[in-house]
């Protein structure tokens, strides 16, 4: 099944601070049923960003880890 991913935030060499601030902001500024694909989200990344987002905001679409860092990703749905 093709999954339309309109947004993507990559985390890959970057601080984690930072980019949650950035998720939050495209994910606010996101329209229901809108899937964001975030790159390089580690678990640690995961546990943070579900901490900052409401969990009634979102739906988890898929969880990919992998041994190599630059192949994990998150992706979640915006609910309305």
């Amino acid at each position: 099944m093709a999954v339309d991913i309109e947004k993507i935030i990559d985390f890959r060499d970057s601080l984690s601070s930072i980019s949650l601030l950035k998720v939050t902001q495209v994910f606010n500024k996101m329209k229901p049923s809108e899937i964001l694909e975030i790159r390089g989200a580690d678990p640690d990344i995961r546990q943070d960003l579900f901490k900052v987002l409401p969990q009634t905001a979102y739906e988890i679409v898929h969880i990919e880890d992998a041994a190599d860092e630059d192949r994990n990703r998150l992706r979640i749905r915006k609910c309305g």
